[in-house]
């Protein structure tokens, strides 16, 4: 399977019409004389001549009933990697798992589990992918195949990349060049390495290694990889600020992406090229490019790419002057940003599951050796019961004390899981799942009690900004110490949960809406009033605050939910760093105007306030 274009990872579901037109052109031709040397060839094509593979794919259909059982799982498998590469992972994976469990070939098996890595990371099944990835470096000194394992280390430096494990991802990476299968280069690898070293800041688009990789893979003869290559450099010139430099760039590797017809090459390529025309001030070929690349994918499914397509348009629109667009793209870009952070934490509680689990296992292997071996001196016990009596009484104490050590590490690990499940690894209060159940089970303990409660929805003001600014070291702080001013003012009994990114939420039990706003309003001014700072920089923040009671809309989680999000919309749509609370009838909203002040923090010019409105 090709390597990943950067950091898009959404692919199209076909390759369309111009796989049609190279299969329907394919006309009859002789006998395969040696299939077994045909599909070798055939393979080795993937990358390297696409159109030509698709042909000799298509020579192989037709000679498949004269082909013997382990040259139809070859077959098989080259069928599989080609349903990847246009993009359809549910059922490349299908296949690619018959081949694994049913081809009786340990060399294919290997290659197939490698390739089910990413497509199970790409239809977002974590867990099973990252245990796969466990199972396959497990097995790795069993796997002899340079080309099994060549393609393993490759797919593990990726599936290890996709959990942020970045010191593995690269140190799988390196292993590959140690010993490069017959036919191979170093181009694989060292893409790859770009991939995984692209945030780094001593990377950037003159390093040499830049282009002595590009140089490696032109010369293996691998345009898929010097595609991906190059639009790396494209994103390196975007993030130096040279839109016109990676302008001119894609104009001239375009063709080339269009020949190769990898969708993930196409979609990425429009997506850069709608940011260089917005840097430029070109907002009506931006606005079209990045519609381009929205044409390529799903626009309501989550991902990164959708993500900086929507920024792109919504940005383009405001300053084109178009309101409802801007608001409509506005909306579904900060959708799409929750649902990427909410991705990211997935990937990572997958990973940490799997580590659980693993974890849990060899402490269950221990205690059965443990077993084995306190059966084993019992059989010696009974046969010298007199000499050994002695002895026979320590090894019991001794397992007891094992025992009793296994169990307390387990539960200790239980409760470290449980813990995890239920708080915010970063701040440490309730995750938003762990946050909404406890809510909803308050509010029906209040509804039953006649009691009533307030629901409190924050969000930082400019918090992308401070990321942005000065890197997410200092937004992580902020995060923190946000936290910290909140449970100053909050009660034993109130809620407070991280509902992502820098929202959160707060159930005020026992609350009128008027003790509400007040508390509301003493967080808001709380947080605008502290100075918040990490290594010797300090800057200020402010926070908009939505707010609904059930003295208004009752004691149903759902509305409370809605009316409070409704309010802090008002709040941030009317100029932030105030309290907005739902009223129910009439004037819908009641608002806290915050005194005349800064809003953003520190340093921030006003032409940086309306970049990040």
């Amino acid at each position: 399977m090709p390597p990943l274009p950067i950091r898009y990872r959404s692919w199209p579901a076909c390759v369309g019409l111009a796989i049609c037109v190279i299969v329907g052109t394919t006309r009859a031709s002789t006998a395969i004389p040696d299939p077994a040397a045909f599909l070798a060839q055939t393979d080795n094509a993937r990358t390297s001549d696409h159109p030509r593979f698709m042909r000799m794919l298509a020579q192989l259909h037709r000679e498949a009933p004269r082909l013997s059982p382990a040259e139809q799982w070859h077959l098989r498998y080259l069928d599989a990697w080609q349903t990847g590469y246009q993009g359809d992972y549910t059922k490349a994976d299908v296949q690619l798992r018959a081949v694994a469990e049913h081809s009786g070939d340990a060399t294919l098996a290997a290659r197939a589990s490698a390739m089910r890595l990413l497509g199970l990371g790409f239809t977002r099944r974590y867990e099973e992918a990252f245990a796969l990835a466990e199972r396959l470096a497990t097995d790795l000194p069993n796997i002899k195949d340079p080309l099994a394992r060549f393609q393993v280390l490759i797919n593990l430096s990726q599936s290890m990349l996709l959990a942020d494990k970045r010191d593995l991802a690269l140190k799988y990476a390196r292993m590959v060049e140690g010993k490069l299968p017959p036919g191979e280069t170093l181009c694989s690898p060292r893409t790859l390495q770009i991939t995984i070293r692209y945030d780094s800041p001593q990377l950037t688009s003159s390093s040499p290694e830049f282009h002595q990789a590009i140089e490696t893979c032109r010369a293996a003869g691998q345009p898929v990889y010097v595609e991906t290559l190059h639009l790396v450099m494209v994103e390196a010139y975007l993030r130096e600020k040279r839109p016109s430099k990676a302008l001119a760039f894609l104009d001239r590797i375009e063709p080339g992406i269009k020949s190769n017809g990898f969708y993930a090459h196409m979609e990425s390529a429009a997506i850069f090229r709608a940011k260089a025309l917005f840097a430029l001030g070109r907002l009506a070929g931006a606005r079209t490019a990045a519609l381009t690349a929205l044409s390529l994918n799903n626009p309501n499914e989550i991902s990164e790419a959708n993500r900086d397509i929507y920024e792109v348009l919504y940005k383009a629109e405001k300053k084109l002057g178009d309101t409802a667009a801007t608001l409509s793209y506005f909306e579904r870009y900060a959708l799409q940003d929750k649902g990427y952070l909410d991705d990211v934490s997935a990937r990572a509680l997958a990973y940490q599951t799997v580590q659980q689990h693993l974890l849990t296992g060899k402490l269950e292997t221990e205690r059965l050796s443990k077993q084995n071996a306190v059966l084993r001196l019992q059989q010696a016990l009974d046969a010298k019961a007199v000499e050994t009596s002695r002895l026979y009484i320590l090894l019991l104490l001794l397992l007891v004390a094992s025992i009793a050590s296994w169990l307390y590490r387990l539960k200790r690990s239980q409760l470290r899981f449980k813990r995890l499940s239920h708080h915010d690894g970063l701040t440490g209060i309730f995750n938003h799942q762990h946050f909404i159940g406890e809510a909803a089970r308050l509010l029906q303990a209040m509804k039953k009690k006649t009691e009533h409660a307030c629901l409190i929805f924050i969000d930082l003001d400019y918090f992308k900004q401070v990321n942005d600014t000065h890197g997410h070291a200092m937004g992580d702080a902020v995060l923190k110490q946000t936290v910290a001013i909140c449970q100053q003012e909050l009660r034993p009994a109130d809620l407070f949960g991280r509902l992502g990114g820098e929202e959160f939420g707060i159930l005020l039990a026992g609350c009128s809406r008027h003790l509400g706003m007040d508390i509301a309003n003493r967080i808001r001014v709380a947080i605008g009033a502290t100075p918040m700072g990490h290594d010797d920089c300090v800057i200020t923040i402010s926070a908009s605050v939505g707010l609904a009671s059930t003295e208004v809309s009752g004691h149903d989680l759902q509305r409370l939910c809605m009316e409070a999000d409704m309010a802090l919309y008002r709040a941030k749509g009317s100029g932030r760093n105030r309290v907005v609370a739902h009223a129910g009838t009439g004037d819908l909203f009641n608002e806290s105007t915050p005194a005349p002040g800064p809003s953003l923090h520190s340093g921030a010019t006003s032409r940086g306030v309306a970049e990040f409105e």
